[in-house]
Parts: C-alpha cells; sequence; structure tokens
C-alpha cells in the first residue's frame, strides 16, 4: 500500500481540512435537527463530530478551539442522554460555534483576539443551555484518547488549489476512517486545465486517422480500376502476340499489381486496427481526465443550506433548501462558476419569493417555504433548476413597471409574451421591488446572473406562476474545454458556430424572401424574421448572388431572432477550445480558436456579440448584402454617426432624430459593441451614454482619444448625469461636447451635431 506525500501540509492546514469535512457534517446534523430535535441519528452525528474536532484541535494545541469544541459536545450530549431538547435557540448558539472554530483556525495565535466571542459563546452553553444533570445521574465522562503514533491516513488532495485530506489516524474520531488503498496527489488548477486541453487534442489527434483511411480505401479502388485496364489491354492483344513481349509484360505488371493490392489491403486492415484501438484510448483518456475534473454538485452547494436558513430569520421568514441530485458530476469551472449567481437566486427566492409565515398559513400553505435546487444531466447538457414556492411573479404588475419606465411602449407590451415579459427581469438596474435593502431591490442581481451563465455558454429562463412559485433553469455545457458546433463556410473560411445559441439551420429559396421596410425578411414559423449575411457581419467579403437556395442558420430568440446567411454547411464537430492571446483583446464576434482534424484552426464564433451586430446593423437599416449596389452607395455619401446607448427608448429616439435629418446611424448596445464599431469601419461622430455595462461611455472616449487612429474622431456624451462634475469628467476624458439628457430637446441634439461636424452630406 502507498502512503501519502505529507510534505506540503502542516499540522494546522491538516487541522483547517479536518474543520473543512467536519464543519460541513456538523452543520447539516445541526439544520436536521432544527426540524426534529430527537431525531438520534443526527444527534449522534452532530456529537461524533464535535468530538473528532476537539481532538483534532487537542493534537495540534489549539487550546480555545478545544474549549469550543468540548462545550458543543457536552451539549449535544446532554441532548443525546434526554437531560435537555434542542431548541432553536440552541441551533442558534451551536452554528455560532462552528463559526467560532473557523476563525480560529484561520490563522495562528487567532484565539487571543477571539477570546471575547469565546466567553461569550461558553457563557450562552454553560448559562442555561445545558441544565445540571439529575443528582442520581453518574456523570458523562467522555475519554480523549492519546496521540498515536500510527502513520496519518492518506490525504484526499486531487482538488485543485484545496486541501481536503482524510481524517488522519492520529485525530480521535468516533470510528476509525477506512484506510485509502490509492495514493493522493495535489494538482494545480492550471495544470488540471492543460491536461484537460491535451486529452482533447488527443482525441481530435486520433479521428484524424480515419480520413486518412478513407483515402487509402479511394487508392484501392484505383488499384482495382488499373486492374479491369489492364485485362483489357491483354484482351486487345493480337492471337500472334498472346506470348509475346507484351503480353509477358503485361502479366508482370497484372502480377506486381495483385501483389500491391494485397500489401494495401493488409496495412489497411492494420490501419483500421489501430484506428479503433486508437480512437478508444483516447475516449477513455478523455473521460477520465474529464471525470477528474468533476465534483458533486453537493460539494459545491452544501453551504447554502447553512445561507438559506440564516437569511430567512433575518427576514422573519421560514425556509428549508432540499438539494437533489447532490452525487451530479459537475466541472470543477463551472461549479466555481455557479457560486455567485446561485447566491443571487437563493437571496432572491427568500426576499421576493417565499411569503411570511403568516402569509403562507392565511392561503393554505405550510409556514416554512420550499426551495429546491436540483442538478441533472440531460441530452448532453448540464441542467440547474432553482424553484421555490412562493408567490411567484405578478406578470401584470411586471407589465405595468416596464411600461412605467418606458422600457417599452404600452401597445407593445400587451402583445409581450410570458417568455419575452421576464426577460426584463435580466436588464441592468431593474428591479420590481420598491425599496431597497441589504438584501435585494437594487437591480444589479438578474442581469449579473445572466452575463455569468452566457460566459460560460449557456442560457437561463424563467418560469412562474402566481402564487405558487418561481423556477430558473440553467442549460449548460457539462464542460467549458469542449465545445460543440457547427461548422459553416464563409468566403471561403470555416467558421464554428456554437449549437447552443442556434435555433434551427434550414436551406431557404431565394423565391421565399420578401421585402418588409426594405429589409430582406423570410417566413420562420408564424412570424416574418430578417436576414443577415454572415459575410457582412464577419466582414468577409460579398454574399454570392448567383445561389438559387441559401444556407441560413436562425439564430436568437425571440424578437432578436435573425437569418444568419453562409455559403454552406460543413457539418456538427466537437472542438477542443483554445483560448486567444490575451494581448489581442476582445475580437468583434470571435470568442475562441480550435483545431480541426486535419490541424487547421477555426474560429469560433461569439453567438451573443453576433447578435449585437446584428442588432446594430438592424436598428441602423444598413444591412446591404442583399441590396442593390445603388442603394449602398447613397448609403456611403451620407455622414455617419455612431450612436452607443443602453436604452433601447435612447437608441432609437436619437437615430429616429439623426435619419431624419440625412445622417446615416448605426448602433451600439454597450461601450464594448461601441469600440469593436470604431476600430472596423469609420465614423464621422460618435454618440455615447455614459452608465453602460461591460464598458461605460467614459471609458470609450478614453480609449478613442488614445488610439492614434482615431484621436480626431468628434465624441458627444448625451447622459443624465447632469452635475458639473459629471460635465467636467466627461469633458477630461476627451469628449469634445456634453449634453444632458434632461435638458434634451430635438434642435439642442441636431445643432451640437452640426457644430461637429456639420450637415449630413458631405
Amino acid at each position: 500500500m502507498s502512503t501519502p506525500d505529507y510534505g506540503s501540509f502542516s499540522m494546522l492546514d491538516l487541522f483547517r481540512a479536518e474543520l473543512d469535512m467536519q464543519s460541513q457534517a456538523l452543520t447539516a446534523s445541526l439544520l436536521a435537527l432544527e426540524r426534529d430535535p430527537v431525531a438520534s441519528a443526527e444527534l449522534e452525528a452532530a456529537m461524533r463530530a464535535a468530538h473528532s474536532l476537539k481532538g483534532a484541535a487537542r493534537i495540534v494545541e489549539l487550546m480555545p478551539a478545544v474549549r469550543v469544541a468540548n462545550a458543543m459536545e457536552e451539549c449535544l450530549v446532554a441532548a443525546q442522554h434526554g437531560q435537555l431538547r434542542l431548541s432553536q435557540e440552541h441551533i442558534d448558539a451551536l452554528l455560532k460555534g462552528v463559526d467560532l472554530l473557523g476563525v480560529l483556525a484561520a490563522e495562528e495565535g487567532a484565539g487571543a483576539a477571539a477570546e471575547p466571542r469565546i466567553a461569550a459563546f461558553l457563557q450562552a452553553l454553560e448559562g442555561g443551555l445545558r441544565p445540571e444533570p439529575p443528582a442520581d445521574a453518574a456523570p458523562v465522562l467522555v475519554e480523549i484518547p492519546s496521540v498515536s503514533p500510527m502513520p496519518p491516513a492518506p490525504v484526499a488532495a486531487l482538488v485543485p488549489d484545496e486541501v481536503l485530506p482524510s481524517v488522519p489516524a492520529s485525530f480521535p474520531a468516533a470510528e476509525a476512517a477506512p484506510v485509502a488503498t490509492e495514493r493522493m496527489i495535489r494538482i494545480t488548477a492550471q495544470s488540471m486545465t492543460r491536461l484537460l486541453g491535451l486529452a482533447g487534442e488527443s482525441l481530435i489527434e486520433a479521428r484524424r486517422l480515419r480520413p486518412f483511411a478513407d483515402s487509402l480505401q479511394r487508392l484501392r479502388r484505383q488499384h482495382a480500376e488499373l486492374a479491369r485496364a489492364l485485362d483489357t489491354v491483354r484482351a486487345g492483344l493480337p492471337v500472334d502476340e498472346e506470348d509475346g513481349p507484351a503480353a509477358q509484360a503485361l502479366a508482370v505488371a497484372r502480377s506486381a499489381l495483385g501483389e500491391s493490392r494485397d500489401y494495401l489491403a493488409m496495412r489497411l486492415a492494420e490501419l483500421d486496427s489501430i484506428d479503433r484501438r486508437g480512437t478508444d484510448l483516447a475516449n477513455r483518456l478523455y473521460a477520465e481526465t474529464l471525470e477528474s475534473r468533476m465534483r458533486p454538485f453537493e460539494d459545491g452547494v452544501r453551504g447554502y443550506s447553512r445561507t438559506v436558513r440564516d437569511l430567512s430569520r433575518a427576514l422573519g421568514k421560514q425556509a428549508r433548501l432540499a438539494i437533489v441530485g447532490g452525487p451530479t458530476g459537475i466541472d470543477r469551472d463551472i461549479l466555481d462558476q455557479l457560486d455567485t449567481p446561485l447566491g443571487h437566486l437563493l437571496r432572491n427566492a427568500i426576499d421576493h419569493g417565499l411569503e411570511t409565515p403568516e402569509e403562507r398559513l392565511a392561503v393554505g400553505k405550510p409556514a416554512e417555504g420550499l426551495i429546491r435546487l436540483e442538478a441533472r444531466h440531460t441530452a448532453g447538457l448540464l441542467q440547474i433548476i432553482i424553484a421555490d414556492d412562493g408567490r411567484g411573479i405578478d406578470l401584470d404588475r411586471l407589465r405595468r413597471v416596464v411600461v412605467e419606465r418606458q422600457l417599452i411602449a404600452g401597445e407593445a407590451a400587451a402583445r409581450l409574451s410570458e417568455a419575452e415579459l421576464l426577460e426584463f427581469l435580466f436588464l441592468p438596474g431593474f428591479s420590481m421591488k420598491p425599496t431597497v435593502s441589504d438584501v435585494s431591490g437594487r437591480g444589479v442581481g438578474l442581469d449579473a446572473v445572466q452575463a455569468t451563465v452566457k460566459e460560460m455558454r449557456g442560457r437561463v429562463v424563467i418560469s412562474t406562476r402566481l402564487g405558487e412559485g418561481t423556477r430558473f433553469l440553467f442549460e449548460l455545457p457539462l464542460t467549458l474545454s469542449v465545445i460543440r458546433t457547427l461548422l459553416v463556410e464563409v468566403d471561403g473560411e470555416p467558421y464554428a458556430l456554437p449549437l447552443a445559441g442556434i435555433t434551427r439551420t434550414l436551406k431557404l429559396e431565394r423565391t421565399a424572401i420578401e421585402t418588409l421596410e426594405g429589409r430582406p425578411h423570410f417566413r420562420f414559423g408564424d412570424r416574418p424574421v430578417g436576414l443577415v449575411t454572415a459575410h457582412e457581419l464577419l466582414e468577409r467579403g460579398a454574399a454570392r448572388a448567383d445561389e438559387a437556395e441559401l444556407a441560413v442558420v436562425v439564430i436568437g430568440e425571440g424578437e432578436n431572432t435573425y437569418g444568419l446567411i453562409v455559403d454552406r454547411f460543413l457539418g456538427e464537430r466537437e472542438l477542443v477550445v483554445r483560448l486567444l492571446d490575451p494581448r489581442l483583446g476582445k475580437i468583434k464576434d470571435i470568442s475562441a480558436a480550435a483545431l480541426m482534424e486535419d490541424g487547421a484552426p477555426v474560429l469560433i464564433v461569439d453567438m451573443d456579440d453576433l447578435l449585437q451586430s446584428a442588432d446594430k446593423l438592424a436598428a441602423a437599416g444598413a444591412f446591404r448584402g442583399l441590396r442593390q449596389g445603388r442603394a449602398a452607395a447613397v448609403q456611403h455619401r451620407r455622414k455617419r454617426v455612431l450612436v452607443v446607448d443602453d436604452s433601447l427608448t435612447v437608441r432609437e429616439l436619437e437615430r429616429k432624430l439623426l435619419e431624419q435629418h440625412g445622417y446615416a446611424v448605426e448602433i451600439a448596445v454597450d461601450g464594448m459593441d461601441g469600440w469593436n464599431a470604431v476600430r472596423s469601419e469609420a465614423f464621422d461622430l460618435v454618440v455615447t451614454d455614459v452608465d453602460m455595462p461591460r464598458m461605460d461611455g467614459i471609458e470609450l472616449v478614453t480609449l478613442i482619444k488614445r488610439d492614434p487612429r482615431l484621436n480626431r474622431l468628434p465624441v458627444m456624451i448625451v447622459s443624465y448625469k447632469d452635475r458639473e462634475e459629471d460635465r467636467r469628467r466627461g469633458l477630461d476624458a476627451g469628449a469634445d461636447y456634453y449634453l444632458t439628457k434632461s435638458s434634451f430637446h430635438d434642435e439642442t441634439l441636431i445643432h451640437a451635431v452640426e457644430d461637429l461636424i456639420g450637415g449630413a452630406m458631405g
């Protein structure tokens, strides 16, 4: 049996690892005891955990922690023996004891600073939580075993940058932990990521043998054709030359060709065997490496039970978290990135979703609300579900709020479907809560949730029923290292479109294209969908004009659905993602790269960026791919203005106003989109807001003025911020004009534009 390497672990490190493991078990048992104070199995588990922590603290001579753990153990032993019944106050105090142990283990010497908290904790337990035993009861004796000279048990540390060892045998525990039969090692997250990348590349390389074998099969067929040709020549010889030199030469050639065919057949059989073995080995290697990156879902969310309990009590509510699918394996990177969005949604569920106990009882619900957190694998995707049984979302009220905030006109709001209406909840700064608290109400939660999920190439969907609850569904890839894509050809180059961002692919007859408000559309289901060419969005030449049938990829959803015209489909591929060099910065419409089976590079399209580019062109009426050249030429003779604003209302107002005065307008939905636009196209003026996601207006102005190619481009700021210091900050960044929206009038904007760049025609 191999033994673990303890070289990098101090005794305090081992205690912290012990505390991490035992405190999770202790917290889970205490939360269960809060619902059933006499559950014998949970009392036993909690007592054992406290006892083990006391012994571990004694081993490392962390005496303040010994005092805390001992008091907790005595309280739990008393509950086991029926000398007290655990109340909510008991559970509160014991949970504070768990937190206190974490403080004491954080760093050496923390005990002195935490002495007041230790004294308060001990006083709480000893002053009332632990009654005196009856006079005739024998004292409870807890034996502390001496330190054993046995070697410690293996340390399970296959977690990147984490130390999660098993309990060393020298730590006293109620039961001896089973001794592991495998040696565990530590490995960094970066090494694991590189290892998975190499395993993925080996899988791709193994698949290259099949196309090579297919090409050799073509050579085999050519041999057969050559043999038939030789037979034809032999049959065409005159009778008197059947045994002559020509016939003998043909016979030799025929024999050599036969040997060559047999040799090729044997090599093909060997190659086929190598292909099968190599592909199987690469698949097993990749699966094993991927599995080593997986963590059980419950490992990342176990602490949420305590969070839900504490927050609900602080808000005067009762709530319980049910974790379903705890053993489901999840990529470590995904599990780490899920922490923030799940925390947001759990806080929202408690604060917004769940009613008070009185409200729940009044409508026939149990006083305690239930929040369900579930993980499962479905159809090659990871699904995370966060659902509560609270009041649900009032869609009529949401519709009114959207209209009141002028996010959409009343008539348009009335036509929105439930899914389209719920999408407004993801807007930055949007909240239905009238007041702001420490928990929620600032409108910075759900937009961050959606942004994080999109970074992981996933999506989030809301569903709700008034009075019954709300459900959030995350659909995520199983791993971030490999992506399933559709390969398409654009101007002779392959591009990879992630399947998660594709609604449908189809072949579209040119006769099915209609013109609506000057733009090409086609019927998709029961509504018209705008067409845009990938050539135009990716700036890859012009689309083919002679094709009777177009290859179209439907992307986006709801009102932001487009038909993306490509040259042709190349088929589906699983690609190992290779991140671009950070020195390149953010490349417009591109997220990463990969290698295909033949070693050729391919760019992976950023579907969110692509949709924003399509939105920008659609709003500006600037689609040129399927237009006549004369219309495009007229467009180029007008001065071009880029409007950068994250508010749909403001964008449309400014665009229509400028177009009415003859300017050619294109739009950007935030600062990053605007920065991509000014670097790739020529403009005469930029009109930008200040407060925007991803990149604000001040940063955009600063980047433009620092760029030697763009620093002469006039920039106008149009913002609600009308304080003198805000105006000075914008002008200091390099803005040529600062206009406040509060004083905004049609003439004001047009006069400012004319002052900067003159009239529309130039």
